[in-house]
C-alpha cells in the first residue's frame, strides 16, 4: 500500500464529497482558516463558518470559578455553535503546541533521541495524547523533525538530533504513539509533522533565516524524517518559514505538491507555520496579501494559520487560480476531520477532565525515559555512583533547586509546583549514610565543597534559552558558571558536572575540570528524580549522543555524517584542520557510558559478497563489568566510491540490549541492498555497486570494522 493511502476511506469519501458540493465558496475558504486564542473567538464568524480550526483553544483553568473541566467546556460551547448554529454544521478542530508532554512532560525531544527507543517515544506520546484529548484537544503540532547539525539555533531541542537514520524511526514512532491505528480513538491525536523542511539548517543558527540546501541534501538528510512520518500515516504537515533555495516554503510547490503529493502520496493536509502565509510579502516574492494567498495556494498549503490571508483575500483572486485547486485543499482538511471523528463525536466529555491525567503510571514512565536520556560522558576512576565511599556530598549551582528549569522549551501545559526540584529528589533518594549540603548562591557553593568529598555542580541553561527564536552566538556555558566550576576545582573537590540543556553546549573546559559528566538535557517532570538514581546508583546510565558534541563554538556546524575533501584531516600538512584546536569533537555522534564495561568482539559479515535482497552482520556484545547494563550497539556503512561525494559514515541500525555481568550475546544486523540508496548524479535515488566498510560499534567513532562489496 503506498504511503497515506490508509487515509482514503470508501464511506468517508462519500460523505464529504456530498458536503463539498453543498458548500459556498465562502465555506470553503472558510475551512482553510485557523483563528487562535488570545482573545475571544467570535461566535458570529464561527456561525457564517469562517473558522475551520481554533489554535491554543484555552477556558479559563485558572483563577475563581474555575474548574478542572473549563477548558473542555470552552472547546464544547465554541463546538455548539459550529454544529448546531452554522448552515453545515462543520465541526472545529482544535490544535496545540502537545511537544513534549502534556501535563506529564517527559525530556524535551532531543534528550528523548538520546534514549534511541522508538517504543518509549511511542509510549510518551500515547500519554500525551491521552492528557491533551481530556482537554479538547484533537491535533498536535508535533513531533518536529528537523536534522539539525547546528547547536546554536534554539529549536534544536525539539527535534531528534542530527542523524536522519535515527531521527526517522523516532518520527514514526511519535506518528504511532500520537495517532494510533485510528485517530477518531477519544484518547488519540492527529499529528502534525513540521517543520517542512529543512529549517534546520538556518544560516548562522538564526531562527527563520534562509537556507541553502542541495537537492542532494535535502533528499538524504533533511526529507528523511518526514518521510518516514508520511509512510506511518501522519495526518498533517506543516510547512516552514523560512526560504529555501530562493522559494519560501509556503510557496514552494516543489516540495508540498511535487514530492509530498505526487512522489509520497501524501493525502492529509498541510497548514503553514504561524502567519507564514502573510510572511510572503515580507520575503519579497508577493507584492501584496492577494498575491501571497494565491502563491501558498497554488503551492499547496490547505490551512492558514492565524494571519487570516485567506479569509480575506482568497475568493477575489480564485480566478487566477488553477481550477480545482480550493476544492481540494478542502477536501484534504474535511477528510482528516472525518478520519479523527470529529462528525460523529464532536464533544468531549468533561467529566474525563475532572479525574487528575497526572498519574502515578505517568509520572513513572516520565521517570524511566528521564533515566534513559541523560548520558554519561565522563567517569574517571569511577566517581560514580556515589555510594558507601563518600560521607560528604556538595550540592551546588545556579539550578540545584530548579523545578519549572527541569522542563525545557514548549510546555505550556506543564505546572510548576508539580515538579520535584533536584535538591529535594535528592534529599529523598541519598542513601542514609550520606550528608547532604545544598546551595545555588556561589559564596556558599564553595564553602560546601570545600568540606565536602565529592561536589555536585548543577549548571545549564534555562530553557528560555531554547526552543523558538532562542538562539545563541556562543554555546559556552551561561556565565559566571565556568568559574565556579574552576573555584571548585581550585579546591580539589572532586566535580560531578551535571550540565542541564536544550542543546549541546561547549563544555570543553569544564569537561577537563570535571571527574564525572552527567550530560541531562532539559529532562522533565521526573528529571530531578532521574538524576538522582543516576548518581546515587539505583539506575545505571544507558544514554547515547543523538548529535555530535563540539569542543567550541567556532566548530559549528559539526555532525558526524561529513564527507571527505580531497584532503581529508590527517592527509598531511596541507588538509582540512584548525591550528589552534583539535578538529574532532569532544565527543561524537553516538557516544555514551555506563557503570559497567561493554567488550565488542568477533565481527562477522555473512556474505562479503551480495547482489540484492539482505546482508547479515553480528559481532558479540559482553558485560565485563560488575553491574547490569544497558548498550546501544550501532551499525554503520561507509560507501566506498560513489558517482557522487559520500559520507565517511552512516548509521544504518541500532539494538538496544541489556547484558547482566558476564553475560555475552551476539547481535545481528540485517542489511537490505537498498538501504544503500541514496541520491545520484542525475538527482535519482540509485544503488550503486562497489566496496563498503562496515563497523559495528559503540559510537560513531570506534568499533569493529569489516567489508562487503555490492556487486552490479
Amino acid at each position: 500500500m503506498a504511503s497515506s493511502e490508509y487515509l482514503i476511506k470508501d464511506h468517508i469519501e462519500e460523505r464529504l464529497n456530498s458536503l463539498l458540493a453543498h458548500m459556498t465558496i465562502e465555506e470553503k475558504i472558510g475551512q482553510m482558516n485557523q483563528v487562535h486564542q488570545f482573545g475571544e473567538i467570535g461566535h458570529d464568524a464561527i456561525r457564517k463558518g469562517e473558522i475551520g480550526s481554533v489554535i491554543n483553544a484555552k477556558g479559563p483553568l485558572t483563577g475563581s470559578g474555575s474548574s478542572p473541566s473549563a477548558n473542555a467546556e470552552h472547546c464544547n460551547a465554541l463546538q455548539r455553535i459550529a454544529i448546531q448554529e452554522s448552515r453545515l454544521g462543520i465541526p472545529i478542530i482544535y490544535g496545540r503546541d502537545v511537544i513534549h508532554g502534556y501535563r506529564t512532560v517527559f525530556p524535551i525531544p532531543l534528550a528523548q533521541a538520546a534514549a534511541w527507543d522508538p517504543q518509549l517515544v511511542e509510549r510518551a506520546t500515547s500519554t500525551a495524547a491521552r492528557e491533551a484529548c481530556t482537554d479538547g484537544i484533537k491535533w498536535t503540532f508535533s513531533p518536529m523533525l528537523d536534522i539539525a547539525r547546528d547547536p546554536r539555533w534554539g529549536r534544536i531541542a525539539e527535534g531528534f538530533g542530527e542523524d536522519p537514520y535515527l531521527a526517522s524511526i523516532l518520527a514514526a514512532a511519535a506518528v504511532r504513539g500520537f495517532q494510533g491505528e485510528d485517530m477518531a480513538d477519544g484518547q488519540k491525536l492527529v499529528a502534525c509533522a513540521k517543520h517542512f523542511a529543512g529549517y534546520g539548517a538556518a544560516e548562522g543558527g538564526r531562527d527563520y533565516e534562509g537556507v541553502e540546501i542541495s537537492t542532494r541534501t535535502m533528499r538524504d538528510i533533511y526529507l528523511k524524517p518526514f518521510h518516514a512520518a508520511v509512510n506511518a500515516g501522519v495526518g498533517t504537515l506543516m510547512s516552514a518559514f523560512h526560504d529555501l533555495n530562493g522559494i519560501p516554503l509556503s510557496a514552494n510547490r516543489w516540495l508540498l505538491k511535487d514530492v509530498l503529493r505526487n512522489e509520497w502520496g501524501f493525502k492529509g493536509f498541510v497548514v503553514s507555520d504561524w502567519n507564514a502565509v502573510a510572511e510572503l510579502v515580507n520575503h519579497g516574492i508577493a507584492g501584496d496579501l492577494s498575491q501571497a494567498v494565491a502563491k501558498a495556494l497554488h503551492a499547496g498549503v490547505d490551512m492558514d494559520m492565524v494571519s487570516e490571508s485567506y479569509l480575506h483575500h482568497l475568493a477575489s483572486n480564485l480566478e487566477k487560480q488553477p481550477p480545482g485547486e480550493l476544492d481540494e485543499a478542502v477536501r484534504r482538511i474535511l477528510r482528516i476531520k472525518f478520519l479523527a471523528g470529529l462528525f460523529d463525536q464532536p464533544y468531549v466529555d468533561p467529566e474525563r477532565a475532572k479525574v487528575d491525567i497526572l498519574t502515578p503510571e505517568n509520572r513513572a514512565l516520565a521517570r524511566r525515559f528521564a533515566q534513559e536520556s541523560i548520558i554519561l560522558l565522563k567517569n574517571t576512576s569511577n566517581l560514580l555512583p556515589l555510594d558507601g565511599r563518600y560521607h560528604r556530598v556538595a550540592v551546588v549551582g545556579p539550578l540545584v533547586t530548579a523545578q519549572g528549569e527541569l522542563f525545557g522549551t514548549w510546555t505550556p501545559d506543564g505546572r510548576v509546583e508539580e515538579a520535584t526540584s533536584i535538591m529535594d529528589a535528592f534529599r529523598q533518594s541519598a542513601p542514609a549514610n550520606l550528608e547532604l549540603s545544598f546551595t545555588d548562591r556561589a559564596d556558599q557553593a564553595l564553602q560546601y565543597s570545600r568540606s565536602a568529598d565529592v561536589a555536585v555542580v548543577i549548571v545549564g541553561e534555562h530553557p528560555m534559552r531554547s526552543g523558538e527564536n532562542n538562539n545563541v552566538s556562543s554555546l559556552e556555558l551561561p556565565p559566571g558558571q565556568l568559574e565556579l566550576v574552576e573555584a571548585i576545582a581550585d579546591q580539589g573537590t572532586p566535580i560531578v558536572l551535571v550540565v542541564l540543556a536544550g542543546r549541546p553546549l561547549a563544555i570543553n573546559q569544564a569537561n577537563r575540570l570535571a571527574a564525572a559528566v552527567l550530560y541531562a538535557w532539559h529532562p522533565g517532570i521526573e528529571g530531578g528524580f532521574a538524576l538522582a538514581d543516576l548518581i546515587f546508583g539505583s539506575a545505571n546510565p544507558c544514554a547515547k549522543l543523538p548529535v555530535t558534541m563540539p569542543r567550541v563554538t567556532g566548530q559549528v556546524p559539526i555532525y558526524y555524517n561529513h564527507k571527505n575533501s580531497g584532503r581529508p584531516a590527517g592527509s598531511g600538512e596541507f588538509s582540512v584542520r584548525y591550528v589552534d584546536l583539535p578538529l574532532g569533537p569532544l565527543y561524537p555522534f553516538g557516544y555514551g557510558l555506563s557503570y559497567t564495561r561493554f567488550d565488542y568482539s568477533d565481527l562477522k559479515v555473512t556474505q562479503p559478497s551480495f547482489k540484492s535482497g539482505t546482508n547479515q552482520f553480528s559481532a558479540t556484545i559482553t558485560n565485563q563489568g560488575p553491574v547490569a547494563g544497558t548498550e546501544i550497539v550501532q551499525l554503520y556503512v561507509r560507501d566506498l566510491v560513489g558517482s557522487v561525494t559520500r559520507p565517511v559514515k552512516e548509521l544504518k541500525g541500532f539494538q538496544k540490549i541489556t547484558l547482566q555481568p558476564g553475560e555475552a550475546r551476539r547481535v545481528t544486523f540485517d542489511l537490505a541492498s537498498g538501504d544503500l540508496a541514496f541520491t545520484g548524479a542525475d538527482e535519482t535515488s540509485v544503488i550503486e555497486p562497489g566496496e563498503y566498510h562496515v563497523w559495528i560499534g559503540p559510537n560513531s567513532q570506534e568499533g569493529l570494522q569489516g567489508g562487503f562489496t555490492l556487486l552490479g
